[in-house]
């Protein structure tokens, strides 16, 4: 548990919080702001790309075997990153809680966009066999790593850099990142797909699209990489880091800390984002395979290009309700906010039966289009709710000297939970038990969610500088 003390508080060896707030005004919000969000949208954009070619792509190049076995494979290498995640967090938030947000932040983003490059440069199976997804593997490992060590990097530049009172309405920029960079992924595959009048259902290995045009995401990465360091590069270190860093509070070994004081917090903070998770990837990775997979894996069979242009137009609520969710939670609190999104999505989950099994949408052509999209829409909207005040709920979990590393490890332990299985277990489910029992699963990563927020604590008064009692 936590054994931070206020430094307002007898034995303080500091100025008082308020003169870290102050502090925080000189802080140029706007470079702040930039930084924090076009470091997440070009992370998450790397991420994405990987996710829809999951499903379009690379089961028919990068693997062997009929239709139904080449998309789980697929989706086990998707998942692959997210084992990934956690250690980044650990490797990230080492440096981070010693040398610095600011530096930390270059090296994730530096990993993240180099491995997705080479991604994009890869030779497929049926030009090298069983090395193709061996390295395709691999780097998507190395993807996890980066994106393990971003998130948390620039909620805490957000956070820490907040003005008192408007921590998650601050913190809510780098989780923009996520609707942003999604809608670039897939826009740029709509595109693509679009000039390369790609048709997803004939599966022609000599369309152009897929010997050489579903490259061109990939190896583009580079040139946001590259805009997106520029930026970094010119912000300073947060003032509560670096207060926390002149009154001699840097730990040996960050990791080590925070699971012997913090271990509580990292298991709230875990459960928290669960169902936060299993929703976003059942609301883009698993719904895209589910569309426009063919009947005899239980899916749709919508074409590829017409549910793009769905998911794009769905995500913008997405993208709305972020700030919402950070004036919410800013005016009632993370708790009693999170608690009643979490109720939504349970609903929301029960309903999957109601609103997507092929009697009620229709498959093909015949699909009912406003149907679906109502569907994407409000799945989209209680992702925002739920996804927008994260990046402020997990770091007041912990102290300064471990907060990069603590909420990381959190963050993306609840990846592997909530988000490396759930394409798997949900084209499983699909195929095994009816498109209800997604809905279901989803509701029960509610119920865990749930729990964990009626025992966590509300922190939205909690100060983010803390000193670490000895």
């Amino acid at each position: 548990m936590s054994t931070s003390v206020d430094p307002t508080g007898p034995g303080a060896s500091s100025r008082k919080v308020d003169d870290v707030a102050d502090e925080n005004l000189t802080v140029p919000r706007r470079r702040i702001i930039m930084a924090s969000l076009i470091g997440t949208t070009i992370e998450f954009y790397d991420f994405y790309i990987y996710a829809t070619a999951a499903v379009s792509v690379f089961p028919l190049l990068f693997f062997y075997g009929d239709e139904g076995s080449a998309l789980l494979a697929s989706m086990a290498t998707f998942g692959a990153a997210f084992v990934a995640r956690p250690l980044g967090a650990i490797i990230f938030g080492h440096y981070g809680d010693k040398i610095g947000r600011k530096a930390t932040l270059v090296g994730a983003l530096l990993t993240m966009g180099i491995a997705t490059f080479l991604i994009g440069a890869l030779p497929t199976y049926h030009q090298v066999g069983l090395w193709a997804p061996a390295m395709l593997t691999i780097l998507r490992f190395c993807q996890g790593l980066g994106l393990g060590g971003e998130w948390s990097g620039a909620a805490l530049l957000a956070s820490e850099t907040a003005r008192p009172g408007k921590r998650a309405q601050a913190a809510m920029w780098p989780q923009l990142g996520a609707p942003f960079g999604f809608m670039l992924a897939n826009g740029l595959f709509l595109i693509l797909a679009t000039l390369f009048a790609y048709d997803s259902t004939a599966r022609d290995l000599n369309d152009p699209f897929l010997v050489w045009g579903w490259r061109l995401p990939f190896l583009l990465s580079v040139v946001m990489v590259a805009v997106g360091l520029y930026v970094r590069l010119r912000i300073e270190e947060t003032p509560v880091f670096a207060k926390a860093m002149a009154g001699n509070e840097r730990v040996k070994a960050p990791i080590g800390e925070v699971f012997r004081r913090n271990w509580w917090e990292i298991i709230l903070g875990t459960f928290i984002m669960l169902a936060t998770y299993g929703l976003f990837y059942l609301m883009t990775t698993w719904i895209l395979s589910y569309a426009i997979g063919s009947a005899e894996v239980g899916g749709l069979s919508y074409g590829y290009q017409d549910f793009l242009v769905l998911q794009i137009v769905a995500i913008t609520f997405f993208a709305i309700f972020v700030p919402v969710a950070g004036r919410l939670a800013d005016r009632f609190g993370r708790r009693p906010m999170l608690i009643v999104v979490t109720i939504a999505i349970m609903i929301f989950g029960l309903s999957f039966r109601w609103w997507l099994s092929a009697g009620s949408m229709g498959t093909g052509e015949d699909l009912n289009v406003w149907q679906m999209l109502a569907f994407l829409a409000v799945g989209m909207s209680l992702m925002g709710l739920t996804f927008g005040p994260m990046s402020a709920v997990l770091p007041e979990l912990f102290p300064t000297n471990t907060r990069y590393t603590g909420s990381g490890v959190a963050y993306n332990a609840a990846s592997i939970l909530g988000a490396a299985l759930t394409p798997f277990v949900a084209a499983w489910l699909v195929q095994a038990y009816g498109v209800g029992a997604v809905g279901l699963y989803l509701a029960g990563l509610g119920v865990l969610t749930l729990i964990a927020l009626i025992l966590a604590p509300e922190t939205s008064k909690k100060s983010l500088y803390t000193e670490t009692a000895k």
